[in-house]
């Protein structure tokens, strides 16, 4: 039964305004509400590039961020949603060394705790989305909480949706004795390798900056599909939307809309495949 409310992963370093706020549009013009989540419960900022008309897009060429959609952004920082969003660490545990003296019973706890959460969300939720932005690299692709959270809208069958560099997540999210690939024989996307910056741009007036991204993600995500599934970069073509049911993935922000769109056709009109 539907709940009509998404649950929005967001980045504590940064995430890019549109991949947020184009699919929570389209999402709510349907009847959506949505709830928002972060590592540690603190405030997502939306990365300055992505309200910024005037942002030149080294690898595209272009100035990226549209008149249109930085206004949408702004308006939407302007109503403070994102304030008090929900954290991770009140849902799911640290899981434990193994090198902990209790290891066996600690092991045996988190993964009570971690089924309760997982019961919890995914009865609340109809839907999970993974914002994109240069800020997953950093606190979402690795975590093992999201892994869990991830998992359990996996193992509930519900739809989820990655964006640009939150797709990565997809990737890892692992059972952790199983430790198969949740999106091994999928059709998927994500940044292609040919939107990648030779330098920290994606952190560009921000106080913090690693340089150029640690990992290619087109290879990553080739390489979690495998031979049965298939990477979709679609590069020259100006958007890029895979649909291969429970996932629902975007390139980049150029595909913020149309992502929105699928979310609700997969939500509302049952698709269970769209771009390939």
């Amino acid at each position: 039964m539907s709940t009509k409310k998404i649950l929005a992963i967001l980045s504590e370093y940064g995430y890019w305004g549109i991949e947020l706020v184009g699919p929570l549009r389209k999402l709510e013009a349907a009847g959506y509400e949505f709830d928002f989540m972060t590592q540690f419960g603190k405030k997502a900022e939306a990365l300055p590039p992505s309200y910024d008309p005037n942002y030149f897009d080294p690898p595209l060429g272009v100035n990226v961020t549209t008149k249109p959609d930085a206004e949408m952004v702004l308006a939407f920082e302007a109503e403070k949603r994102l304030e008090t969003p929900l954290s991770m660490n009140d849902f799911i545990p640290e899981r434990p060394y193994y090198s902990k003296v209790n290891f066996l019973r600690e092991l045996e706890q988190y993964y009570v705790k971690v089924k309760e959460s997982q019961k919890v969300l995914t009865e609340k939720y109809d839907a999970i989305l993974l914002v994109g932005g240069s800020g997953p690299i950093v606190d979402m692709v690795n975590n093992q909480r999201l892994h869990e959270i991830v998992l359990g809208f996996h193992k509930a069958g519900k739809p989820i949706a990655g964006i640009c560099y939150g797709v990565a997540v997809l990737a890892f999210a692992r059972d952790f004795n199983e430790r198969k690939c949740i999106i091994k024989g999928k059709h998927v996307t994500g940044h292609c390798i040919e939107y990648d910056y030779h330098d920290g741009t994606g952190f560009l007036h921000t106080d913090f900056n690693i340089g150029p991204p640690p990992y290619v993600l087109e290879y990553t995500l080739t390489d979690a599909v495998g031979s049965e599934g298939q990477y979709h970069g679609n590069f020259g073509k100006e958007t890029s939307v895979i649909v291969d049911y429970p996932f629902i993935t975007a390139r980049s922000l150029q595909c913020a809309h149309e992502f929105g769109d699928q979310i609700v056709n997969v939500l509302d009109n049952g698709m269970m495949r769209y771009g390939w």
